[in-house]
């Protein structure tokens, strides 16, 4: 397995219109990203709608995914449930298709009750249960609970799991972290917004909404932290910002989809209780893209 390093999008499940999985598009997408520099792909991620699917679904992406996914790319498999069972299930189920590693959001549901000890004996059973590594996901803004550095250490200690996702916007959090865990324990960052900041904290790579629209910029902003081009980062980072606000913060899942539309991918309808965008939101969309140059360059290769 390639090391855990680079650039993930959380790739957006496609549907039809009538609202069923849209296998054969989903797939098409997964084949431009192919042709880019991402270093995988995470399914059945907050992008992916992983809460809006049911077993059979999430299933069939995963198998899917696999199918078209370069073994030199790491497929990465949102897993996390509320119970540690059903979290182990789909993470064995999710090892059968092929999946690379695990992410395992977060139980919140029962958050008031839960200590230190409850997220610290969930991660690690899952891990012991596994066969594939796992990446704990720390997702507060829609979880509603964020690991501390203590937590997260202690959850680094089993040898199963590879590391987290963090999705917070505290990168002295993640400096923390790298810190106190052991140095296998990797950290990707979750956020366009905090990328170059977390990486120069000491995260690997990141599992980041904007690849999905922007994966070559993505790729390009990630080289250029490595190589210690600061200087080309934070103009990458100036170009990118706003409209991974825009698409992330603002006006969420819709737009994601509604940007891959014209951008001439599949993005299509999310799922009830999420809507698509009205007329007002695509427009917003749609400059958002020109401005961060993405809309001319699809419009050059279109031309070609």
């Amino acid at each position: 397995m390639r090391p855990l390093q680079g650039v993930f999008p959380p790739v957006p499940t496609i549907f039809t219109a009538e609202g069923t999985l849209d296998l054969d598009r989903f797939a098409q997408n997964l084949q431009r990203w192919n042709t880019t520099g991402l270093a995988g792909y995470v399914v059945l991620g907050s992008n992916g709608e992983f809460t809006l699917l049911n077993e059979r679904e999430k299933l069939a992406l995963i198998e899917r995914a696999r199918a078209v996914t370069p073994r030199g790319k790491l497929l990465i498999a949102g897993t996390g449930c509320e119970s540690t069972q059903e979290t182990i299930a789909l993470t064995r189920a999710a090892a059968h298709l092929g999946a690379d590693l695990a992410l395992v959001i977060t139980p919140h549901y029962y958050s008031p009750s839960y200590q230190l000890v409850n997220y610290v004996t969930h991660f690690h059973r899952v891990a012991e249960a596994s066969p594939i590594p796992v990446l704990a996901y720390n997702m507060p803004s829609f979880a509603k609970v964020d690991l501390s550095p203590t937590t997260l250490a202690e959850i680094a200690q089993h040898p199963n799991i590879a590391g987290y996702k963090e999705s917070g916007q505290n990168v002295a959090k993640v400096a923390e972290v790298v810190a106190a865990a052991p140095p296998r324990f990797k950290v990707l960052a979750g956020s366009a917004s905090t990328y170059l900041a977390a990486r120069l904290a000491g995260a690997v790579g990141g599992i980041l909404a904007l690849a999905i629209v922007a994966p070559t910029a993505c790729v390009e902003l990630d080289e250029a932290i490595a190589r210690h081009d600061v200087a080309r980062a934070l103009e990458l980072q100036r170009t990118l910002l706003p409209l991974n606000e825009l698409i992330t913060t603002q006006l969420g899942i819709p737009a994601v989809k509604a940007a891959l539309d014209l951008l001439g991918w599949h993005g299509g309808l999310p799922r009830a209780p999420l809507l698509p965008l009205g007329d007002a939101g695509r427009e917003k969309v749609r400059q958002g893209l020109e401005l961060a140059g993405l809309l001319r360059a699809t419009e050059r290769l279109q031309r070609s």
